[in-house]
């Protein structure tokens, strides 16, 4: 299949990246620059889809920013909490309607360039899970991508019911530079260590029983 990849740069994005290559699949990647305060990971997603010689495309969506408002990754007025996952924080750190705009810049490149499908990399929570990444939210997209166009678009989410130490392993087993991936919110040079999804990442090699090659500042 021919598949546009919605590719942050992060841990799951990329070893999305590795599992549909291995898979025999032909990949293009799509990035987005929405105002995120953490950057630092569109520089990891053109360097890991340089070093995979996929054709990458960072697309600039600033000025979306000013419709975001609330959210702790577009807004330097808002604090990026620094305790583990919970309802609150996770809504403090929910982009609006992200996985939505996404999908729908891939969906119209992998139309325009007659692609099969598109794919994220949405998965299960430990506890608790972003709106965007459930199955149904998965399942609703591949639907209305289907109708979208002349030809219908397929939505994949292969990793929505894995946790994120299931990532983590087939990432290990795929042989996927693990520590050259970005998740911290915070943004800068190194993971802070503290914030919510510094936390999920370490917890998850720790789960899946893969020696963590993350540098954190904590």
């Amino acid at each position: 299949m021919r598949i546009v990849v919605v590719y942050s740069g992060g841990l799951d994005s990329t070893v999305l990246l590795y599992h549909l290559r291995h898979e025999g699949h032909n990949l293009r990647a799509l990035s987005v620059d929405y105002g995120q305060r953490h950057r630092r990971e569109l520089d990891a997603a053109a360097e890991i889809a340089a070093g995979l010689g996929l054709e990458h495309r960072i697309v600039e969506l600033t000025g979306l920013g000013t419709l975001f408002a609330g959210s702790a990754l577009t807004s330097t007025a808002i604090a990026v909490p620094r305790e583990e996952y919970a309802r609150q924080n996770m809504e403090t750190t929910t982009v609006p309607n992200r996985n939505m705009l996404l999908l729908s810049l891939a969906i119209a490149w992998a139309a325009g360039q007659h692609d099969d499908a598109v794919a994220f990399a949405a998965h299960a929570g430990t506890t608790l899970t972003y709106p965007d990444c459930r199955p149904e939210f998965a399942a609703a997209m591949d639907h209305a991508a289907r109708l979208a166009d002349w030809r219908p678009i397929a939505v994949l989410a292969p990793f929505v019911t894995w946790r994120k130490a299931d990532i983590v392993r087939r990432g290990e087993a795929l042989g996927v530079s693990l520590g050259r991936t970005w998740s911290c919110y915070v943004g800068g040079v190194r993971h802070c260590g503290e914030c919510a999804t510094c936390r999920d990442r370490r917890a998850a090699f720790a789960e899946a029983g893969v020696s963590d090659p993350t540098e954190y500042n904590h």
